[in-house]
């Protein structure tokens, strides 16, 4: 999941992929390290392996968030119906320092032509605080490389963004430019701002 999340990656299941079985490995960069419109660190380093067959996926990823290590486990199946592709999976994420606590979450994606709608519907540990429900949703435009997306989140989280951005393909090396736009909500700074992402990455079959 290189560029995982607009970020790198985040969790992205590309159906047209599904049909061929294997593992795979991939290592990436990012100039700032963003998930879901959130600032996580800067010139963060990431790597993950992943396995796929038969539509069924399964996967680790992590990602230097400077307190330690960002891991994230996932798991699904993605398929395809005529010209309208679906997944449904779980992905866990899990920190080995104090950076954050641990998130957990059902993955919903579908998508048509150039739009696709992805919703998770998770559960956050918050520490010693209660537990927090929270559902994201992201609707996406791409085209011939270029992207937009809106996106945000409801129930006990709040707040939401924009991103723009480019990616593509030089010997097979994956780069990408993304243009982020945030509300004062996901904002580190506390009032409404805009972010500039590069990201490098690549990926290896196993096999």
């Amino acid at each position: 999941m290189t560029a995982r999340k607009t970020a790198f990656v985040a969790i992205a299941l590309l159906t047209s992929g599904l049909a061929q079985a294997g593992w795979s490995a991939n290592m990436g960069y990012a100039s700032d390290y963003f998930f879901r419109g959130i600032f996580q660190a800067t010139s963060s380093p990431s790597g993950g392996v992943d396995y796929e067959t038969g539509g069924f996926y399964a996967g680790v990823w992590a990602a230097d968030v400077k307190d330690g290590l960002e891991v994230d486990g996932y798991f699904g199946y993605g398929g395809e119906v005529e010209d309208f592709g679906y997944s449904i999976g779980y992905t866990g994420y899990f920190y080995t320092g104090d950076f954050d606590d641990t998130y957990q979450e059902i993955n919903l994606g579908g998508s048509y032509g150039l739009l696709s709608l992805d919703v998770a519907i998770g559960r956050y540990d918050a520490f010693t605080a209660p537990t927090q429900d929270y559902t994201y949703y992201a609707l996406t435009v791409e085209k011939d490389g270029f992207h937009g997306k809106y996106a945000g989140f409801a129930q006990d989280f709040d707040g939401d963004y924009f991103e723009v951005g480019y990616g593509t393909t030089v010997a097979d090396v994956d780069l990408g430019i993304v243009l982020l736009f945030n509300d004062s909500t996901l904002s580190s700074t506390g009032s409404s701002d805009e972010s500039l992402i590069f990201t490098i990455g690549k990926s290896f079959d196993l096999q």
